[in-house]
């Protein structure tokens, strides 16, 4: 009896581990995406009754991770759609037909379409536009290597066809003074300290050269009457390249901050330069993004697969 016993329970342990075996062939890995396992059984769902080619399963696994990569973009975006604007959207598409809003609903209800159903749709198509727009910005992948082959190029085509006119650009020449912040001055007391120096510069009690060399902790252009010498805005940052553009010439600014601590500064002269092969940088620069833009547009999903880590696995 107890011999029966054991070898009915070993027949249902062979039989356990039968169907264990079995389900871990079906249930195989054959691709990850960004870790994520995707498995044999999604396959075989995916090719329904399609046959079990070899071309048929790439088509159905490129499904998946498709499929797979559109709900991952669409969950991290974090994206919310804005109930007005879906209104203002219904409302557009009434007009447009030229039908009033009860008219539409009309329709709506005709086609057995609800009027949340129909709301859902556009939330929905608002949504991926925006995903969709996201995620091909952030795959742009435009190199400096390419962005000087293509301006050379442009600017060489430019000359051969006689349009190669230089581009020019107003420099400025600028002299600041630099008041950094440490535990004994806060931002408080450097505006106030410049402010100071500023109306002290105004009323001839000193020149700003003077004022430059006595404070400025810039001490390269301090030593030089707060020189910097001529430059193109853009070669700053961008508050003090802000307040260089909007200082008329001959004048002082009022106390400004940038991370390098506090300034007051003065345009004394202005020229223009030379940026041709600036110009055409930013025009090859443009191009290739533009080029890179269109291209993803296509299928967006595209651009998704880009910035996926994607492992095909063989048996």
């Amino acid at each position: 009896m107890k011999l029966k016993q054991l070898k009915n329970m070993l027949f249902v342990a062979m039989g356990l581990l039968a169907f264990a075996t079995n389900v871990h062939a079906v249930e195989q890995v054959v691709a990850t995406v960004d870790g994520n396992p995707i498995l044999e059984s999604q396959v075989r769902r995916a090719l329904g009754k399609k046959a079990n080619t070899e071309a048929n399963r790439r088509v159905a696994l490129d499904s998946i991770i498709d499929d797979f990569l559109v709900q991952k973009a669409i969950k991290e975006s974090g994206v919310k759609v804005n109930p007005a604007q879906v209104d203002q959207i219904v409302h557009n598409i009434a007009t447009q037909n030229g039908l009033t809003y009860g008219q539409l609903l009309d329709a709506l209800d005709y086609q057995g379409i609800s009027l949340a159903q129909f709301r859902a749709n556009i939330a929905n198509q608002i949504m991926m536009a925006e995903v969709r727009n996201r995620s091909i910005g952030k795959n742009i992948n435009v190199t400096r290597e390419q962005v000087e082959e293509l301006s050379q190029k442009m600017l060489q085509q430019a000359k051969s066809s006689g349009n190669g006119k230089p581009v020019t650009a107003t420099q400025y020449k600028v002299s600041h003074i630099l008041l950094k912040l440490n535990p004994l001055l806060n931002d408080t007391q450097a505006k106030a300290k410049l402010a100071q120096v500023r109306a002290d510069i105004q009323s001839g009690k000193i020149t700003f050269a003077e004022a430059a060399k006595d404070y400025s902790k810039d001490f390269l252009s301090g030593a030089n009457g707060g020189d910097l010498g001529f430059a193109f805005p853009e070669n700053y940052v961008p508050e003090f390249a802000q307040m260089v553009r909007t200082t008329k010439q001959g004048t002082i600014s009022a106390p400004f901050k940038t991370e390098f601590g506090w300034h007051i500064l003065e345009v004394t002269d202005t020229r223009q330069g030379d940026v041709t092969e600036a110009a055409y940088r930013q025009k090859a620069y443009e191009q290739l993004v533009h080029q890179q833009l269109q291209e993803d547009a296509k299928d967006w999903v595209k651009a998704l697969r880009k910035g996926a880590d994607i492992k095909v696995l063989t048996n």
